[in-house]
């Protein structure tokens, strides 16, 4: 058996194991605005990719995606109030994989955000996250959340490889 079938067959068991159990491929979490939960937040987002399918790259960029929008939610979104949560909410339903990050801020335009790819932001070390989420996933959307707060919401579709 090759690796790519011994890892599909590994993530087909992993998820009838799951669904016994009532896990419905959803899963969801939420925490204070501290910059400490990314590395949680990554080690998760690996084991759900994983776990949906995805390869080692799509994985990486997935993540990369996540980690970003968590960011900008926790410094941007809710300005590092710890006492403000971010919800990060994962959905596999049959061959995609929707993301959900949530912050208690009051959102932006995202038509207002600088184009990082002018040549005067090249060098700046920050304001590509957006553009990277874009770049990665396969349909993003911004809105706010009827109970406050904001929500980007993220779609990557899992690539036949028959």
């Amino acid at each position: 058996m090759s690796d790519s079938e011994q890892r599909e067959a590994d993530r087909q068991e992993l998820l009838s194991k799951l669904e016994g159990k009532g896990f419905h491929k959803e899963f969801e979490m939420s925490f204070g605005s501290n910059i400490q939960f990314l590395d949680l937040v990554q080690e998760i987002s690996q084991s759900i990719t994983r776990m949906a399918g995805f390869d080692d790259e799509a994985s990486h960029w997935i993540c990369l995606s996540v980690r970003e929008s968590v960011t900008n939610a926790i410094q941007h979104g809710n300005q590092e109030d710890e006492s403000k949560r971010v919800g990060v909410r994962f959905r596999i339903d049959g061959r995609r994989l929707f993301i959900a990050v949530s912050d208690q801020g009051c959102g932006f335009d995202e038509s207002s955000l600088p184009d990082p790819l002018d040549t005067g932001n090249l060098l700046k070390p920050s304001g590509r996250g957006v553009f990277f989420v874009h770049t990665f996933m396969d349909n993003v959307t911004y809105h706010n959340l009827p109970q406050g707060g904001f929500e980007v919401t993220m779609e990557k579709r899992l690539k036949c490889t028959t």
